[in-house]
């Protein structure tokens, strides 16, 4: 007699089968370090270079470096972190990505005396929770981005996981006895040069780069806002250029509009709690001689560097002096021929290039300083 299992049975079957696939497909989804793309693999996603350790395809990414290539929309858009930030630029020579949050401003509820909220950012879990900011490789930069707040007569502040502060700034607009309401035109003049000293919009440093945050807002006075509540981490410079729309238009679309940010990222990014926990693992630095384990710089011509931060720590790989291109591969970093731009390089004279470097001097029958304009003269002596 035949025993089939019963319909529960068969479910968990099922789901401990399915669950046991998908660990599978995580293993193969990834490329381990120390290991190149396999052959195949895209580098492109519409008008963006996805560079090696990232990739858009199972197995063509180290841990963590997995971008999703959105082909619906025209051109692609290739996407991080939770699905909002579009990439536009990866950079592997200071470790650094660029994206547009497409959702806008930071989601906060306003109250009438107080609020709260988060700047998702790249984080996948929730703010205040167990393991909550978990961004894989990623953080936002400390030395790229601002935290900037309009609004009249506001605070806000940046809180981590445990609700420390990490950074915050006050927005006011003067009101008189007899309030009328110019905030807004006052905001625009005090500024001049479209920055934010605190009329109208307010802006800091991110003393702490995170995958993404908690925000509290306090409001300071009730009167009636004539400048749009918005909250943004974004990148430096890009507020001023975009100050007069976010400033006087309506609240609606200023929090709607896409907002620059740059986040820093490395291989083996580890949580500063998870290193104080274990000093004894070092898997978060740079390989040293004798290591069993591997390292992700692979090319002949790269070295390594470790990135230490205030919420985790890891290591990037880079091109030696006089080398360029992708460190993360065999063979990815080029001799830079310097001598096809000569002067760029301060050699305003006879430049021969070698590996690594080049050799300037004057042409034969002069003499003087080949690194500085016209320091070459022609010698009497033919030498």
């Amino acid at each position: 007699m035949v025993m089939f299992p019963s319909p529960a049975t068969a479910a968990l079957l099922a789901l401990l089968l399915l669950q046991l696939q998908l660990q599978l497909w995580s293993v193969e989804a990834q490329v381990a370090v120390g290991s190149g793309p396999p052959p195949g693999c895209p580098d492109r996603c519409g008008d963006v270079k996805v560079p090696f350790p990232f990739g858009i395809r199972d197995g063509c990414s180290l841990a963590g470096f997995g971008l999703t290539c959105n082909n619906a929309t025209n051109p692609p858009r290739l996407m991080v972190g939770n699905g909002t930030l579009q990439v536009v630029e990866i950079l592997l020579s200071n470790s650094t990505l660029r994206a547009v949050d497409i959702t806008g401003a930071a989601n906060v509820t306003f109250g009438t005396d107080e609020g709260n909220g988060t700047w998702r950012g790249v984080g996948n879990g929730t703010w205040g929770s167990p393991g909550d900011g978990l961004g894989g490789p990623y953080v936002v930069s400390e030395d790229f981005n601002r935290l900037y707040l309009t609004g009249c007569n506001i605070q806000v502040t940046l809180v981590g996981s445990s609700g420390n502060v990490i950074t915050g700034c006050s927005s006011y607009c003067p009101i008189d006895d007899m309030y009328s309401g110019s905030a807004s035109a006052a905001a625009t003049t005090q500024q001049g040069s479209n920055k934010c000293p605190g009329i109208g919009c307010c802006e800091t440093s991110v003393n702490i780069g995170r995958p993404f945050y908690g925000v509290k807002y306090k409001v300071l006075d009730r009167e009636k806002d004539v400048v749009p509540k918005a909250v943004r981490i974004a990148e430096r410079g890009w507020f001023e250029r975009a100050a007069a729309d976010l400033l006087n238009g309506s609240e609606e679309k200023a929090i709607k509009t896409p907002v620059p940010v740059v986040l820093e990222w490395a291989v083996a990014s580890t949580g500063l709690d998870v290193i104080l926990t274990n000093k004894q693992d070092s898997n978060w630095s740079c390989p040293t001689a004798g290591e069993a384990r591997k390292s992700a710089c692979l090319s002949t011509h790269s070295s390594c560097r470790n990135i230490t931060g205030s919420y985790r720590s890891g290591y990037a790989c880079q091109c030696r002096s006089g080398y360029a291109g992708n460190p993360y591969v065999a063979g990815g970093c080029q001799d830079i021929n310097e001598c096809e731009r000569a002067q760029e390089y301060g050699c305003f004279g006879e430049c021969t290039n070698t590996p690594g470097s080049f050799i300037c001097r004057c042409p034969r029958g002069a003499r003087g300083n080949a690194t500085i304009p016209n320091g070459c003269t022609k010698s009497n002596l033919g030498n």
